[in-house]
């Protein structure tokens, strides 16, 4: 049995795009180091909607955001000067370190007229001794990234190992993330090398020794705890986890060991001492002044500014 099953919650990352928010989660605020989870779901986008879903340029402090897509196209611009489209099967991963802003935007009308929009966001907690590295940002594609297919099963490593896959993505801790396709009826054990492990149900239902699990659900399971996971239908299913970083704290979209390093990067994006990117830098979502004004299942703070 899991140890927690987690049902996603609606949350709104812009005026006119809502996400189910998986992580945090007041009972569990991490799985390994994975600290926020998102899943934007199928949405198709009209032109003249496109700008209102933009995600305007925001900070990070303390961990590295990665963007994984299903379906449409997404332009990250930042404050190392980066500007990057992301496409389906590719990994965006910016570790924020000391200090980082970016963007997210919708720019491609005749991409998101052909497919609709569905991705992934995760956060994962840099260990304290990365904390307060430079920021970074690499985009990975396909080909860098481990795949395995098997009768009625595909997977792909996003990140870290498993399975005796391995994928070419730096982390800075022990981890494993990995999206996986199973055909009504396929099994698969979920690895249990890992201290800490999360089975996403991201597409259709899932049975888990012999318990069944629904669309929007996060099973969260201990290490050497087995779990036989079986298609009931068609799933697309995210495992992810791997050692613990210690206790996070969390507050809109900064993470870090220290609340007083929370409080310094507050006053930081306040006082614009953190850049915002170069190539979009005429908006920018300004500081929530009232840390209690949105409560979520994740904290008394304000909602964090994902997309990423």
């Amino acid at each position: 049995m899991p140890e927690i099953v987690i049902d996603a919650r609606e949350a709104f990352i812009s005026e006119h795009m809502s996400v189910r928010r998986i992580l945090p989660f007041r009972k569990r605020r991490m799985v390994g180091p994975f600290i926020f989870m998102d899943h934007a779901r199928p949405i198709s986008i009209q032109p003249s909607q496109m700008e209102r879903m933009d995600v305007l340029p925001h900070p990070h402090i303390g961990l590295s955001t990665v963007t994984y897509l299903f379906g449409g196209q997404v332009t990250h611009r930042d404050s190392l000067g980066v500007e990057q489209i992301i496409r389906p099967g590719e990994v965006n991963w910016m570790t924020a370190g000391k200090g980082i802003s970016h963007s997210e935007r919708f720019e491609d009308p005749e991409v998101l007229a052909k497919t609709s929009l569905e991705m992934l966001q995760t956060w994962v907690a840099l260990p304290e001794e990365y904390e307060e590295i430079d920021p970074e940002f690499d985009n990975y594609k396909p080909e860098q990234l481990g795949t395995y297919t098997d009768k009625g099963i595909w997977m792909r490593m996003i990140a870290g190992s498993a399975y005796g896959l391995k994928s070419s993505v730096r982390t800075h801790s022990p981890l494993f993330y990995c999206h996986v396709n199973l055909e009504a009826g396929a099994r698969l054990d979920l690895p249990r090398e890992h201290a800490e492990r999360g089975v996403y149900i991201a597409k259709g239902t899932l049975e888990v020794n012999g318990y069944t699990y629904k669309k929007g659900q996060l099973l969260v399971f201990s290490k050497n705890e087995e779990a036989i996971l079986k298609a009931k239908d068609a799933v697309t299913i995210m495992l992810l986890g791997g050692e613990t970083v210690g206790e996070r704290h969390i507050w809109w979209n900064f993470v870090s060991s220290s609340k007083e390093r929370i409080e310094q990067a507050k006053a930081d994006w306040k006082a614009g001492r953190i850049a915002l990117p170069q190539q979009d830098n005429e908006e920018f979502v300004p500081l929530p002044e009232n840390a209690f004004r949105k409560r979520t299942d994740s904290d008394d703070a304000p909602e964090p500014q994902a997309l990423s």
